[in-house]
């Protein structure tokens, strides 16, 4: 339907790390089919290829870039790569997070620093180099005179951010909350420079990234039931998967969301509501 028409999106963790459809795989395929330019951002550059392939049997437009952006040079290669290849950035797509789920006293000072440098400190590191080159896209006046930027920054958080979700993992629990006020300072300092920043906090979701960290969590190394057990706590029975993501994800990243700032987009069948 072309909501991302004539723009050019970076979507970090656009790789799967297993079969399926993860969050930032999916995102990247839409963002593509909506009209986006992509650059597919993976550490795996095989994963960040099958996704490009994806979009590239679909029609679009899409470059790879492997980088660590728990790495400041390696991010700022990545947006120098984009501007090059594209000319221009107008949607950060950032959508990177590991799991180690691991009771508080178990989990060692490199793990802490690990997760915090991947699930957070690299959301920090992206928007700090895509926002300069965002600052300079022009603003689009629209029939009531008004100036409309096309800058979106889209983080994903977790619901694990602010509510116990039944699962020992502090280190995912304390990054995915800190990107609410992260994302939150970027939204109200560039309001006025036609740069919007929103979180989209996922609930309990059925992607790839959830097997192996979670499996002997929740079923005793048996992949099905995790599955059963995950879907039996969301209160539609089923839990939501890559593309609910990506979906919200589309819709802050277009112009229909284009007086949304600073939100905090819960994706999560209900479960939010429910663990009070």
């Amino acid at each position: 339907m072309g909501k991302l028409r004539d723009r050019v999106a970076i979507v970090v963790g656009a790789g799967s790390v297993g079969p399926g459809w993860g969050n930032g795989k999916a995102a990247a395929v839409l963002f593509a089919r909506e009209g986006a330019r992509v650059l597919a951002v993976d550490i795996d550059p095989e994963a960040a290829a099958e996704t490009a392939g994806i979009i590239a049997r679909d029609g679009g437009t899409v470059e790879t870039f492997a980088a660590d952006v728990s790495d400041a040079g390696q991010v700022e290669a990545m947006v120098d790569a984009c501007l090059e290849r594209f000319g221009r950035v107008d949607v950060l797509h950032n959508n990177v997070g590991i799991v180690a789920p691991r009771p508080t006293v178990e989990v060692s000072e490199a793990d802490w620093d690990r997760i915090c440098a991947v699930n957070l400190k690299s959301m920090f590191l992206t928007c700090r180099a895509a926002l300069p080159a965002m600052e300079r896209n022009e603003f689009r006046i629209d029939p009531d005179g008004r100036r409309i930027g096309r800058g979106a920054v889209i983080n994903i958080s977790s619901v694990s951010g602010i509510r116990w979700t039944g699962v020992p993992y502090v280190t995912y629990s304390v990054t995915k909350g800190a990107i609410l006020p992260l994302t939150r300072s970027i939204a109200l300092e560039y309001a006025d420079r036609g740069i919007r920043a929103n979180a989209i906090l996922p609930g309990l979701m059925n992607t790839p990234m959830i097997v192996e960290p979670l499996k002997d969590v929740y079923g005793g190394g048996d992949v099905d039931r995790m599955i059963d057990a995950r879907d039996a706590q969301c209160p539609t029975g089923y839990m939501g998967d890559g593309w609910d993501v990506a979906h919200a994800a589309l819709f802050l990243a277009s112009d229909d969301a284009r007086y949304v700032t600073g939100a905090e987009l819960v994706v999560d069948g209900g479960i939010s509501a429910k663990l009070v």
